[in-house]
């Protein structure tokens, strides 16, 4: 039903952006924005990890480090290939995925969450964040973004225009009645884009915690991690992150004390660690039923 619902929102994205490149130029502007938003896809498919990576100063971890041993004997339980495993040097605990494909994917750490955890917990870290790599979350989330931000560029090239009284290569007669209705358009299409962006990001978010429990073998060590990395961050929000990066993280790495925290992109931490333990009293009753 996830996969599905992303699908949906992922293609209400894009005929959102090819209908706000109507408004700017008609079909000109439709086809030149849309391929527009496939370059900045391409760009981001090749070259988004290594631009986050080099963002928050990611160092790789040596081999035999105790965080790749634990990657290496998850990623060998779920299938995928050893991604590498990156270290952040920042005081504030959290995780994250990065990479176009499970073939080219990295894990990345911080400081923080390594002092933060215990083992059982740092496993359903780092289960989850395997799990983004299994289902191309990284991927996607990619794709949603550039989408998203093109949509506000042509937004706000619309209220510009808007307020010189239309686009060229439109309807002469039209042009001043449907002045104030794109202003209106401009407004509107970059919220309904970023609504749109944060529900692809959440469904993401709910798949990977079921997903890397059932990995990790216990929904527990997840449950517990998310408690932790939620009380910690809104004590010490990582002063590294930005609105742009967030939803790669665990948890939203900003502080969510906010009205703003009903635009998070992740889902309420209490959500999430109530369905981590109703999956554990499922598990628990299927194992007594054996």
């Amino acid at each position: 039903m996830n996969r599905l619902k992303t699908t949906f929102l992922l293609t209400l994205l894009t005929v959102l952006l090819v209908g706000m490149g109507y408004l700017v130029g008609g079909q000109r502007g439709m086809v030149f924005f849309f391929v527009l938003a496939l370059v900045m896809n391409v760009g981001s498919y090749w070259f988004s990890d290594r631009i986050v990576l080099r963002l928050y100063r990611a160092q790789p971890l040596p081999e035999g480090n105790e965080v790749q041993t634990i990657v290496r004997r998850l990623a060998t339980r779920a299938g995928l290939p050893m991604p590498k495993v990156y270290r952040i040097p920042s005081d504030t605990p959290n995780a994250f995925a990065t990479g176009r494909n499970p073939q080219h994917a990295a894990v990345v750490v911080t400081d923080g969450i390594l002092r933060l955890l215990d083992n059982e917990e740092l496993e359903g870290v780092l289960a989850h964040e395997l799990s983004h790599v299994a289902n191309r979350d990284t991927l996607i989330s990619c794709i949603a973004a550039t989408i998203a931000g093109a949509i506000m560029m042509i937004a706000n090239s619309i209220k510009w225009a808007a307020l010189f009284g239309g686009f060229g290569g439109r309807r002469e007669g039209g042009r001043g009645d449907s002045a104030l209705a794109l202003l209106i358009t401009a407004v509107i299409a970059p919220f309904a884009a970023m609504l749109i962006q944060l529900a692809i990001s959440r469904s993401r978010e709910f798949m990977a915690d079921e997903r890397g429990a059932k990995t990790a073998g216990s929904p527990l060590g997840l449950a517990n991690a998310l408690r932790k990395l939620h009380q910690s961050v809104a004590r010490h929000p990582m002063a590294e992150a930005s609105p742009a990066t967030s939803h790669l993280f665990i948890v939203n790495p900003l502080s969510g004390q906010s009205l703003f925290q009903l635009f998070s992109t992740h889902p309420p931490v209490e959500q999430r660690i109530q369905r981590l333990m109703k999956l554990d009293r499922s598990r628990a009753e299927s194992l007594s039923l054996r």
